[in-house]
Parts: structure tokens; sequence; C-alpha cells
């Protein structure tokens, strides 16, 4: 199912989109529909979004040198995160952060600039602990369970043309 998705709408217009890349010099490899590119796109676009950073996209982009994946999906899997999720994940990465350093949270919190300089080791420290721990977890997750699904639809499909044939 995931794999017809990808399949259908990368067959759409195909000239066209082929031209533009030409047009702009735009390697294909950044935009591929294949399974390895879809699965990297999803693994580290989730890894980016959990990452309390400005610009999030820009370490999507970082890393095109090193991987290839599909560019475009791991920039909208980026956008996940948002200012209406970000007090969320802020939050429980905060205190899952707080739990992997054994820590305790603050209790008192004043909305100043004093009392933010005077705790921000405080609350760097544990925000991104729990950050790169959830990072790290669905990222491994996005990136197994998107290639299980996807090795699990092509052998639906080979098993659905067998058994018509």
């Amino acid at each position: 199912m995931i794999r017809k998705f990808f399949r259908k709408s990368s067959n759409k217009k195909q000239s066209r989109f082929d031209k533009f890349l030409e047009k702009y010099n735009l390697p294909k490899a950044y935009f591929a529909t294949h399974r390895r590119a879809i699965t990297r796109g999803l693994a580290i676009g989730a890894f980016w979004a959990l990452i309390p950073m400005p610009m999030q996209m820009a370490g999507v982009m970082a890393l095109t040198p090193f991987v290839k994946f599909n560019v475009p999906l791991a920039i909208a899997v980026v956008w996940l995160s948002n200012p209406l999720t970000y007090p969320i994940m802020f939050y429980v990465e905060y205190i899952t952060g707080n739990f992997l350093l054994q820590q305790n949270g603050i209790n008192h919190i004043e909305l100043t600039m004093q009392w933010f300089s005077n705790n921000w080791d405080i609350i760097t420290s544990a925000l991104y602990t729990g950050a790169f721990f959830y990072a790290t977890v669905v990222n491994g997750l996005m990136y197994v369970l998107t290639n299980y699904l996807w090795i699990r639809s092509v052998h639906k499909q080979r098993n659905k043309s067998k058994s018509k044939n």
C-alpha cells in the first residue's frame, strides 16, 4: 500500500518533472521514490523534527551530501513539528531528559529573562537529552516500520499477481 502510493505519485507527469530537474540541475537521487530513499527520508525528517532548534530544514539539507534520500519527503516530515506542537514536544522531552539524567525538574518557573538566564543550563541539558533520546528512538522506529511495510506491500502484490495467473 505504501509502495503503491509513492509509485503512483511518481509516475504522474514524469516528463515535466524530469525537465524541471534538468532545468535547475537538481540530482534525481534526492527525489527518488524507491524503498531506501523513502525510508531514509522519513527517518531523517523524523529525527530533525524532534530536535529543538531553529531552521530544522537546514539540518536535513546538511545531510544531503552524505546520504541519498528523498529530500522533499524529509522536509515535509520536519514540518510535523510546528509552533502548535512545540510546547507538548518540548515538555515531554524535558521531563524525559530529567528522568534520564536523574535530575529533579524545576519547581518554580518565572517568565523573566533573569530566571531563564539563571536556569538555562539546567533546562537545555535536560531538554536536549530528552530530544536526542526521542529523536533516535523515533528515527529507528520510523525506518524499521516503513521498511517493513514497504517489503510487506511488495510481497502482498507479488502474491496477488501469482494468484491471478
